[in-house]
């Protein structure tokens, strides 16, 4: 697909802060047809080093809270000055999404990308531990790393590779995220589905030199990329 926005984010700067598949490009594809409104109070859940957080601000004129909680608030401030944005409009948080320290229905909607799957597994997560914080009618985007068919009793070789079958514990196909936010009492379920991204945001990731990205070569030159995909869920709280 085309990424008119993402482009202007292919900048030496910001791709050395991506930990994966390009994240810009897959908030870009999930946000295409985004129902929250420009101004909306939105927290960016799992945001890493930041750079889906600028985007947000700067693309979609969000008030971005980024909470992740592997990284220190601090080492945020200077690049989002140099993004040219201020704590009007992008506030850097350490937040464990088990553990979150806002108040309730503070937000006016989540976007997660990439990430929702390492905490989001447990079927008490999304009414106990997150839509609390989000206001009614309020929307939740996710982006995540995913399989296109469960295959988990018989793990192909091509995947382990580069990961483990604990790591691969964290990737689903749609089937599995259906069932578990179906299971929700407090958001509807709007969409579910397999996303366009998958090759080029792959791609992205494959040319960094970080250990990590030379790590997943190893799978991603071998097929791997047969069996995954990322999906798209898109809720909305009643």
């Amino acid at each position: 697909m085309n990424y008119p926005l993402s482009k202007k984010y292919e900048t030496d700067t910001i791709m050395s802060k991506i930990m994966g598949p390009n994240p810009v490009k897959l908030c870009e594809e999930l946000l295409n047809d985004c129902k929250i409104s420009r101004g909306a109070v939105i927290c960016d859940l799992g945001s890493g080093e930041g750079v889906t957080s600028v985007f947000m601000a700067k693309e979609y004129g969000f008030k971005v809270y980024a909470c992740d909680l592997w990284s220190e608030p601090e080492s945020h401030i200077d690049f989002f000055t140099k993004m040219g944005l201020t704590e009007k409009e992008i506030v850097p948080v350490k937040a464990d999404a088990e553990n979150m320290p806002f108040e309730q229905m503070f937000f006016d909607g989540v976007v997660s990308i990439d990430s929702y799957n390492y905490f989001g597994r447990d079927e008490d997560f999304l009414d106990n531990k997150l839509l609390p914080f989000v206001k009614s009618g309020g929307y939740i985007y996710i982006a995540i790393s995913g399989m296109k068919k469960d295959c988990h009793d018989n793990l192909p070789p091509e995947l382990l590779l580069s990961w483990t079958a604990e790591q691969m514990a964290y990737m689903r196909d749609i089937n599995y995220w259906k069932d578990l936010v179906g299971k929700s009492q407090q958001a509807e379920l709007i969409d579910i589905y397999q996303m366009e991204s998958m090759d080029e945001v792959w791609e992205d990731w494959l040319k960094q030199e970080n250990e990590y990205a030379v790590g997943d070569r190893k799978s991603m030159r071998n097929g791997a990329d047969k069996y995954l995909n990322f999906i798209a869920i898109v809720l909305r709280k009643k």
